[in-house]
């Protein structure tokens, strides 16, 4: 397993399901599952561990409310960590009291934070894909594949569109 995907509650799944799709999408073996950097700290804990010992190269982590979760990895480990913040209903800030929480690091414990919520999600995916295909030519194919798909969709739809026009 090359990525870990760890979720701060059940409730984040289908926020995060995107960032496993894409990386199903290109090939790359993770992990997905839920623990907490409050409830759960052990689990966290031990999770880091198993997963350091079993090869895993990134943790993406994803937390809403005071999302701590992929601070307390990055405390723990010096491998690369993504962090995904969510938005919350609980949250009277709509989900920047999350992207807060995640962004403001101290000095020495970086977390990479990409956007809230699906949009993060799906980049949390592309950002460790493409740290991992620093050294991995295959992979870095398979990421060039899917842009040119992305710009022929883009192509495709400027076609369409003038048709209409």
């Amino acid at each position: 397993m090359r990525i870990a995907i760890l979720i701060g509650s059940i409730s984040d799944e289908e926020k995060m399901r995107p960032c496993s799709k894409v990386l199903d999408s290109l090939g790359i073996d993770h992990l997905f599952t839920v623990t907490s950097a409050h409830r759960t700290l052990e689990r966290t804990e031990r999770i880091i561990q198993e997963c350091e010992a079993g090869g895993c190269q990134i943790f993406i982590c994803a937390a809403g409310l005071a999302a701590h979760l992929a601070g307390a990895v990055a405390a723990r480990t010096i491998k690369p960590v993504i962090g995904v913040p969510l938005s919350n209903a609980g949250s009277a800030l709509g989900g920047l009291d999350a992207m807060l929480s995640t962004v403001q690091m101290p000095p020495g414990y970086p977390v990479a934070t990409v956007a809230l919520d699906g949009a993060g999600a799906k980049n949390a995916a592309w950002l460790a894909a493409s740290i991992l295909a620093l050294n991995d030519p295959e992979l870095a194919g398979r990421i060039r594949a899917a842009r040119e798909g992305f710009a022929r969709d883009v192509e495709t739809a400027a076609a369409k569109l003038g048709k209409q026009g």
